[in-house]
């Protein structure tokens, strides 16, 4: 009993729940061979207080573990490993770079695509290279696939060449593909440069209206800068008068243009600026914002968006890991037009 508690143990930096990070411990020590048929598995009272966690998340990863077939409970003796033989799932290593809607929107799919296929150990690293290097030198080589958004604020080389220093059959890379990342790895990625200059020729006609063309491009942002390759070959060929505003705070409104907005924050500023200034959204402004989520419905009376469908995102990425596929496979933009523009 003494090695099981010594196996069985939680990451309190890990996003997965408690109980699953559990299971999986379970079945990691049943898989190395140090967890046994017939062994005794601590009570719920002692790897609570072992663990420092609450009764029930222990109750119910022993509850899911009977109900695969691995442990059976006896009334006054505990719980025993009953069975060792069952079907393997694919351990799975998720790195994202930060939460937010899109990326729930993401991890669902991911996780609902796998169903009890793999189990996922799933980390944020806040766009930080040094909790990601700490992650990855930690956990990597306990999976057999690590799926990883790149995504860092600074030293965005080095987590780059990290990066390719993993074992290629292990790698999947979502959302974006890394520069420097060679070999054959699969990913299941954005287009930035062809999918702004394609969603934008889709609204040209709404977009002639106006004289010029705006992007909101922070100077200190993860957001490919292919993004701004795109902008400016869309404008170049359709003669727009263009612009790429850094800071928006500093920016004065001007009638005819059309702001496109990659990030919250800045939507936000610009409507604030567009309420206090009294434009009318979309006859003397236009406005354009990066991802679709429903209030986006209703803010202005209907903001025009271009976005991934991060739903097929999630599921493509899980299909790769399921299949043990290499492929790459680009998500093309979707265009929601609505009154702002």
């Amino acid at each position: 009993m003494n090695n099981i508690q010594h196996i069985v143990r939680i990451d309190e930096y890990s996003i997965t729940p408690k109980y699953t990070q559990l299971i999986n411990s379970i079945l990691a020590g049943i898989q190395s061979g140090e967890i046994k048929k017939n062994d005794l598995l601590p009570s719920i009272n002692e790897l609570s207080c072992t663990l420092e966690t609450a009764r029930s998340t222990i109750e119910r990863a022993y509850n899911e573990l009977k109900r695969m077939g691995l442990v059976h409970s006896v009334a006054g003796k505990g719980f025993f490993i009953v069975q060792t033989c069952y079907n393997r799932q694919a351990k799975v290593l998720l790195l994202f770079n930060k939460l937010s809607i899109h990326k729930k929107m993401i991890y669902d799919a991911f996780a609902a695509t796998l169903g009890n296929e793999a189990v996922i150990d799933f980390y944020i690293y806040n766009n930080d290279f040094e909790l990601f290097k700490k992650i990855l030198h930690d956990k990597a080589g306990y999976y057999e696939k690590c799926v990883i958004i790149p995504h860092f604020n600074e030293d965005k080389e080095l987590g780059y060449d990290l990066i390719d220093s993993l074992p290629k059959k292990k790698l999947i890379l979502m959302d974006k593909l890394a520069d420097g990342v060679t070999g054959n790895f699969g990913a299941v990625y954005e287009d930035f440069e062809n999918d702004i200059f394609s969603a934008l020729e889709h609204l040209r006609a709404r977009l002639a209206k106006y004289h010029t063309l705006k992007i909101v491009f922070p100077r200190h942002t993860y957001h490919s800068k292919m993004i701004i390759l795109g902008f400016l070959r869309f404008c170049e060929k359709y003669n727009f008068r263009h612009q790429i505003v850094n800071c928006l705070r500093q920016e004065e409104i001007e009638i005819g243009s059309v702001y496109i907005n990659l990030v919250e924050d800045d939507l936000v500023i610009l409507i604030e600026k567009l309420m206090e200034g009294k434009f009318r959204v979309g006859e003397d402004v236009g406005v354009i914002s990066y991802n679709e989520i429903p209030i986006k419905k209703i803010i202005l009376d209907g903001i025009t968006t271009i976005s991934t469908d991060f739903q097929l995102m999630g599921e493509k990425t899980a299909e790769l890991v399921l299949q043990n596929s290499v492929e790459r496979i680009a998500i093309p933009f979707k265009v929601t037009l609505r009154n702002s523009l």
